[in-house]
């Protein structure tokens, strides 16, 4: 469902002009960087959440929801000055294109507002995961979606009276279904059984949970990092390579969200499953969870695949391309077919089973190794140095997801993520 907003934003600004939808595209690359470090903070929030709740201590739960609101607040605080302030230097990290600057300007001014609250509504969802309130989360999420569609229709193309705001208008949507998100968030958790944060104990620090915690979240933060700043860069290197290529890679990203939600829905729960086990003390129960996910992961990225390829002929027709910009679409499916593979493989393994059991600092090895040392080096090289067709880049792009899988199968046998994290 979430997936869901980024592809209404696609297709409805993809329906008023090609520069409005490639600028929000390149403009939500900003979000897409909060949210690496607001995962990064809600992970190391769930792989401890999850162990704890397994050994029932609700109250070091309580703690740690105090600690990922304070993290993820200074950290939206940030974002939100930035977007206010500096928009046009941001947009000019995604493309030298004047009009497409401008547009991207505009919309960080609105959507700024929603990083705030962005990074109260994720921490309490994260927390109603792995305390087993999955499905009011769903909800939660559904209900802003929906609302989050519906106002982008009204504001980008001025319904029900309202006035055309076009790109603006999905900043605006935006924003608005943050507010509703984070109003749900909190009158839900005051029911019962739910835990809540201690705001009067809110900036007071529990050493040796904080330390825990730092052990779990830096790691998934360099990894975040490596593997965000990573995406952005092959964004980028496309962006720069004409407004063709940034619009068919904008459509090509929106799709391989949408395909991917299948497996980092198995990747968060095999997390809390596998958690939950381990800080019950029943690590070979973990373990079996873990292996049993580990091969379901496998079949959900051939079944990616096949999905990939079934919709590429609606996909491209959907949206209003140039000649040129369609014919790239296309090839960018095909090849972000076959990466689908290595991306469900990788994200259910690493960021469900290893992380489960604290094993996060992999995930940041492989990915300074095969993202930061093959795949960005040849990405960059081909489109600045070799000046290389866009699809050959773009294949370049999507190396490091499936060149990894033999190593992760490897790290994945030594069974070091089989171990329980929780103090007395």
């Amino acid at each position: 469902m979430l997936a869901l907003v980024a592809a209404g934003d696609a297709l409805m600004l993809g329906r008023v002009a090609q520069a409005e939808m490639t600028a929000v595209s390149l403009a939500t690359q900003v979000q897409f960087v909060q949210n690496i470090f607001l995962m990064a903070i809600a992970g190391a929030g769930s792989i401890l959440g999850a162990q704890y709740w397994g050994k029932g201590d609700r109250n070091t739960l309580q703690s740690l929801f105090n600690l990922m609101l304070r993290y993820a607040l200074l950290l939206s605080l940030l974002f939100f000055c930035a977007c206010e302030f500096i928009p046009g230097i941001l947009m000019k990290a995604f493309t030298g294109d004047p009009e497409l600057i401008a547009i991207g300007s505009a919309y960080l001014r609105i959507a700024g507002w929603s990083y705030l609250l962005t990074a109260v509504s994720q921490s309490y969802l994260a927390v109603m995961k792995v305390t087993d309130h999955v499905k009011p989360c769903a909800w939660i999420s559904s209900a802003a979606v929906i609302i989050n569609i519906l106002l982008n229709a009204v504001f980008i193309f001025g319904l029900l009276g309202a006035p055309r705001m076009q790109a603006r208008g999905a900043a605006l949507a935006t924003t608005l279904s943050r507010v509703i998100e984070l109003g749900l968030c909190i009158a839900v958790s005051s029911g019962r059984d739910y835990i809540r944060p201690g705001w009067s104990a809110l900036f007071r620090r529990d050493r040796q949970l904080s330390h825990d915690f730092a052990r779990q979240c830096f790691p998934l933060m360099g990894g975040s990092l490596l593997w965000g700043v990573g995406f952005t860069s092959y964004t980028a290197i496309l962006g720069h390579m004409g407004v063709d290529a940034a619009a068919a890679n904008s459509v090509a990203a929106v799709v391989r969200d949408l395909v991917c939600c299948a497996c980092n829905g198995v990747g968060t729960a095999a997390g809390i499953m596998v958690g939950n086990e381990l800080g019950a003390g029943n690590l070979e129960l973990g373990k079996a969870y873990g292996i049993k996910l580990r091969n379901l992961s496998f079949v959900i990225g051939f079944a990616s695949t096949a999905l990939v390829l079934a919709v590429t002929p609606l996909v491209v027709r959907m949206v209003l391309l140039t000649d040129a910009a369609r014919k790239d679409l296309t090839g960018m499916m095909v090849i972000m077919a076959f990466y689908m593979i290595g991306r469900c493989v990788n994200t259910i393994t690493i960021n469900g089973v290893l992380d489960g059991g604290g094993d996060t600092v992999f995930d940041m090895y492989s990915l300074a190794v095969c993202m930061w040392g093959i795949a960005i080096p040849l990405a960059l090289l081909g489109a600045f140095v070799f000046h290389w067709p866009v699809l050959l880049v773009y294949a370049c792009t999507c190396l490091d997801e499936v060149g990894k899988i033999p190593w992760v199968m490897l790290r994945f046998r030594k069974y070091k993520w089989v171990r329980n994290l929780t103090r007395a």
